[in-house]
Formats: C-alpha cells, structure tokens, sequence
C-alpha cells in the first residue's frame, strides 16, 4: 500500500507550498512566501511506518548476522544468539525497528488494540534474553561488534522507554539496561583510541553515532557520558572547514558526512561558536539559494543502492536540525521536505525487504526531527 498523504500534494504545490491546504501541515509563524510547511505525523502515516518493523520483527532469514566466529560453537541460529534482536535482517535494524515501535505506541497506542506487539515485546525483552545478548557482546571475538551504529540506536531505543510512562516499558528499560551500560563503558574506553574521525556515509559514521548517543545521554541525564561524547566529538570535528557536499552522496551512502558532522556539532558547541563554526564548515549553507538534491534509487531490490533512499530522510533530518540551531537557516526546511517527499512514497512492507526491513526506521527519524 502506497502512503496516501500530504507529501504527494507537497510536490504539486510547489517549494512555497502557499496555496496547500492540508491537515498534515501547518504554515511557519513567519508567513514568508518561501517558508516551508511543518511537517506532522498523521494516524494513517504512523500506521504504515509502524507496519514495517512489525513485519520484520520475527522475521530470521535472511540474516545478516556480521560476527567473528571464535569456533564451531559460534554457530548457532540468529535467535539463538541475539533472541530479541534477531529480526529485520541484522542486529542493528531489530533494535531501531523495536525504537519506531515505542516511538509510535507512546503517540499512537491504539496501532497495538489487541495488545500483540506489546505481547512480543514482552516475551523478547526478558532479562534471561538480555543475559544472553550481553555474553554475546562480552565475546573477546566480538567486543566492537556494531560499533557505534548499532550501539547508539540501542540508546535510542532506551531512551525512547525512558520518555514513556508505561508499567511495561519501564520493565523493558530495566531489563535492558544492563547491555546498555556495557555499551556506554565500551563507547567511553573507545572514544580516546579514536584518533581520527570516520568520515564515512554508512554505518560507521562518527558524527551519527555520536548525535544518537548524546540524545540519549542528555534524556537519561548521565552527565559523565554526555562530556565524554561533547569532549571527543569536538575533539574529532572542532577543526574541520570547507566540507564539499558536491563529492556527495558516494554509490550506496544513508548518510551525509558532511550533514551529520553539521548537525552534530550543533549539540557539541554553544549557538555562538556553532554559528562560527558552521560558517568555516559550510558556508554555502549561508546562501539563501543553497540548493541540493534528493539522491536517486535505480533499484531497490539491491540492498546497497536502496541506502540512497535512507539517505534521502537522513539529510532531512540534518537540515531540519541545523535549521533550528541556526534560525536564520530556515530555507533548508523546504530542501528537507523536498528529500522526505522524493522517498517516502516508496515506503511500503510490500517493497523489497532490502529497503522495508529499515526504511521506516528512517523515515520517523526524520519526520521527528521536522518539530
């Protein structure tokens, strides 16, 4: 099923979106003809990003499964090993697929009515399954096993059950939080090691991992993670001028180095500095007719190049967000809209798993960050 929303009609109206009327969106305060419109995540929208992870959630094949085998007894089946994270193809995409499932339940509880979601998140996260995805962790074959990627969306996820007053979702928190607290001490022994930054537009990404970790630290309030992350994520970025967004996007990139490193430091910095520094990074932000454009997927059944479509929200998410840090900014609102509304009417479970089985991930990411 094809998303039936407000973004189709983005597209006919135009960059002003002046003559739209529509209830998923309301006009900014300014009034400026320019101005773009407030993105909002309506029932029907949710609804059709909630179906993906819930499809793919006790989904075991195909499997990535991407760790070191120390001998013949490493072999064992995905549930075996990660008996909550074994779905939606690897470990990473199980854990941010069960973060836009509590995202969405805590907004719109009535997508779980006869409570089944909730019924498997609860038969997933027991403190015996945690057990065992923490020996997995504590493997001395498998120590930066989803480093930083994967960890920082299990921050997310924990933050995310935080932020929710639910009886369940506070037992979810607890039992998780022991693997939680073994990826923050393995984060902070890592961060010092880390000479320079990685640059890259996938997982490995310093400045989305970071981002991620620090929302969390801030929400949760742990103090001492939150300095560690602000003082090597300056440490690592402070310095950097003139990044080029025209050697972007590489062939199968869901993020954009430059963006995200832009977005982050607007966590890491104070608005004076952030201001002083994005004008050294990216200057051609400044431009009121600064202009980029949605990358194009050719195929997406190919699990690579539909990153293409990942990266479409993950800048939007980035444009949206340096937007608020630097007010003056607001023109990439209405680039970041036109990124979401290039992808999103693909997103649908009955696409290719390639791009179904995390897509929506993406998507409410963005979408969130649009407020």
């Amino acid at each position: 099923m094809q998303i039936k929303l407000w973004i189709p009609l983005a597209l006919v109206c135009g960059i002003s979106f002046s003559n739209c009327s529509n209830n998923s969106a309301t006009k900014e305060s300014t009034g400026s003809k320019d101005e773009a419109m407030h993105i909002s995540l309506s029932k029907e929208q949710a609804t059709q990003i909630f179906s993906l992870p819930i499809h793919c959630l006790e989904v075991e094949y195909p499997n990535k499964l991407g760790q070191v085998l120390g001998s013949s007894d490493d072999l064992k089946s995905p549930k075996q090993l990660r008996p909550i994270f074994y779905g939606c193809f690897d470990w990473h995409s199980s854990v941010h697929g069960y973060w836009s499932i509590v995202e969405l339940l805590q907004k719109y509880p009535d997508l779980d009515k006869e409570g089944k979601v909730r019924s498997i998140l609860n038969q997933h996260i027991t403190s015996e399954n945690v057990a065992i995805e923490l020996s997995f962790f504590k493997d001395k074959n498998n120590t930066s096993f989803e480093r930083t990627y994967g960890w920082a969306w299990l921050f997310k996820l924990q933050e995310s059950l935080s932020n929710w007053d639910d009886v369940d979702a506070q037992k979810w928190k607890t039992n998780l939080q022991p693997l939680v607290d073994l990826l923050v001490a393995r984060y902070t022994e890592y961060l010092p090691k880390l000479v320079y930054p990685i640059r890259a537009g996938q997982h490995d990404n310093s400045a989305f991992g970071l981002s991620l970790s620090l929302d969390y630290a801030q929400t949760v309030g742990d103090k001492a993670f939150e300095s560690v992350l602000k003082e090597h994520g300056k440490r690592l970025f402070v310095n950097d001028i003139n990044c080029d967004l025209a050697y972007e996007p590489s062939g199968y990139d869901f993020l954009s180095p430059c963006l995200e490193e832009a977005y982050l430091m607007s966590k890491v910095l104070d608005t004076t500095a952030y201001h002083a520094w994005l004008k050294k990074f990216m200057p051609n932000l400044f431009d009121a007719g600064f202009t980029i454009s949605p990358a194009v997927v050719k195929d997406r059944t190919d699990g690579k190049l539909v990153h293409l479509d990942g990266l479409n929200y993950s800048r939007g998410a980035c444009l949206y967000g340096i937007a608020k840090a630097v007010p003056e900014l607001s023109h990439l609102k209405k680039i970041a809209n036109e990124h979401i509304a290039f992808s999103l009417p693909n997103l649908s479970a009955q696409d290719d798993y390639m791009g179904s089985h995390w897509l929506g991930t993406f998507a409410l990411y963005a979408i969130a960050h649009a407020h």
